[in-house]
């Protein structure tokens, strides 16, 4: 087995994880979700879009380190890098997006609840 296809082996694994992550992860909170529904629970829907949501971050995060580990660490190539580049871009602006649904702010923004609104 040489380098380059070890490389794809590990990418692919990768690549597993992060597909099992999401959909354990979604089966999880809609099992979650059902048991809250179930039990006439408020807030089910946010706490399952929640849920979900980090679910779908750590798998996002797993298949861009796949696209990495593909790309970069077996013969890259600019055409490759640039298509990694772009995959990146997309899956980032995803990651930033839903962040900012759970959270209700951006990342780099810091919520600051010690001190009282001006004015």
């Amino acid at each position: 087995m040489d380098y380059n296809h070890t490389m794809q082996v590990i990418g692919e694994v990768i690549d597993g994880a992060g597909v099992a992550v999401i959909v354990i992860g979604m089966v999880t909170a809609a099992g979650t979700a059902a048991v809250r529904f179930a039990r006439h629970e408020t807030g089910t829907y946010r706490r399952f879009r929640q849920e979900l949501g980090r679910t779908i971050l750590l798998g996002l995060e797993l298949l861009v380190a796949a696209d990495i580990v593909r790309t970069v660490a077996a013969e890259p190539t600019l055409i490759s890098v640039a298509i990694l580049a772009l995959i990146v871009v997309i899956r980032t602006f995803l990651s930033f997006s839903l962040e900012a649904e759970l959270t209700g702010h951006w990342p780099w923004q810091q919520k600051n609840t010690a001190m009282p609104p001006p004015g």
